[in-house]
């Protein structure tokens, strides 16, 4: 059984107005993850990602590689958090 992990991940960058949202749910929900993304007042993008060790990983370096077309992820804040009983992947 894969190791299930949870993070709690802020985007800065041209992140809000481009579509990162939904593409970001798009991209949870093929990998299945369990979370949120949501705006944050201040420009950036929040959001909570739950799931196998390495699927977590990889949506957060296709975010740094630039898998957002018209996004430009300029910084990630990745915090460690203890898993939830979220299922399914929205936008709050």
């Amino acid at each position: 059984m894969k190791e299930r992990v949870q993070k709690r991940v802020v985007f800065s960058g041209r992140v809000q107005h481009v579509g990162f949202r939904s593409s970001f749910r798009s991209r949870a929900q093929a990998l299945g993850l369990d979370g949120w993304v949501s705006n944050l007042w201040d420009g950036r993008v929040e959001a909570v990602i739950a799931g196998p060790k390495e699927d977590v990983g990889e949506i957060i370096d296709w975010c740094r590689s630039g898998g957002i077309p018209l996004a430009r992820v300029a910084g990630i804040e990745i915090q460690d958090e203890p898993p939830s009983p979220e299922h399914g992947f929205r936008i709050k």
